[in-house]
């Protein structure tokens, strides 16, 4: 019996050692022999319909031809040098575009019977808008997709502050031609202006304006600015105000307005007019 404890031991060990030395070739866990090696970083999750743009870094392989792999910048004008084709024009162009123009020269050419060429946007640059003003994150944000509209950058840029406004500026160019246009929010979400929602383009400024703003004074519980809604009389600047004062009167109510030429005019109004910005409403103190 203790021959046989001995020979179980050394059996048992031995057998670890070869699990051991396996291990250290890698072959003793086949699952783990067999798990792929990490893929490489990958660029922007640009789509398909995305055109590339001077600026814009990109990564060329071609299978079974390492030493024509080259990751570059497209110049100012799109263009790239590449081996064996030299410069080659890919501004505007999309990715799948791209790839099929590189495999066309390398095929015409003769370098090459049948490329497959494979090209990666490592980093959008060219394709860019500016986002500045009264939103959570101003910045230049890259059109990463072929289509993005005015809602979709507003909201890549953390959306429009408490303090902006309602309507957005958007600059840039259109047909060679300057171009503005002054979009309303509310519109850009109604179902019959769907228009509104501006597609926006390479070079395009989004701008978002402090909102516009009135004062309230006197005998009011808060006095001080106001956010200036749309369509907002007097009445419910008051109530924005915390209402009168127990020593507050509506009478002799006035309104310091700024008029075309510059001049700030005081003026009555009734409680249902509406205001307009840098209006400044004054509550007199009540004599009885």
């Amino acid at each position: 019996m203790k021959t046989s404890w001995i020979n179980t031991r050394w059996l048992f060990g031995g057998l670890c050692g070869v699990v051991l030395l396996l291990a250290g070739f890698g072959l003793a866990s086949p699952a783990l022999a067999q798990q792929p090696a990490a893929a490489p970083s990958a660029g922007p999750q640009v789509t398909a319909q995305y055109r590339l743009a001077a600026g814009d870094v990109i990564r060329i392989s071609v299978f079974q031809s390492p030493e024509l792999s080259l990751e570059t910048r497209l110049n100012d004008a799109g263009v790239i040098s590449y081996p064996l084709l030299g410069s080659v024009n890919l501004g505007g162009m999309t990715v799948p575009l791209a790839e099929k123009r590189l495999a066309d020269g390398l095929r015409t050419g003769n370098f090459i019977k049948q490329p497959q060429v494979s090209v990666l946007v490592v980093t959008v640059r060219g394709n860019q808008v500016s986002v500045l003003g009264q939103v959570g994150r101003p910045g230049r944000y890259p059109l990463e997709t072929g289509e993005v509209r005015l809602t979709e950058m507003l909201a890549t840029a953390g959306g429009i502050a408490p303090t902006g406004s309602d309507s957005v500026v958007v600059t840039g160019t259109r047909n060679g031609q300057p171009f503005r246009t002054e979009i309303e929010m509310a519109a850009a979400f109604a179902a019959s202006r769907l228009s509104d929602n501006l597609v926006l383009q390479n070079g395009d400024t989004v701008f978002v304006d402090r909102a516009p703003t009135i004062y309230v004074y006197g005998e009011v519980v808060r006095p001080g600015q106001i956010r200036l809604e749309r369509g907002m009389n007097v009445m419910q600047a008051l109530a924005a105000g915390g209402g009168l004062t127990p020593r507050g009167t509506i009478r002799g109510l006035r309104v310091h307005r700024r008029d075309a030429n510059g001049q700030v005019r005081i003026i009555e109004v009734p409680m249902t007019e509406h205001l307009k910005p840098d209006d400044i409403v004054q509550i007199r103190e009540s004599i009885f």
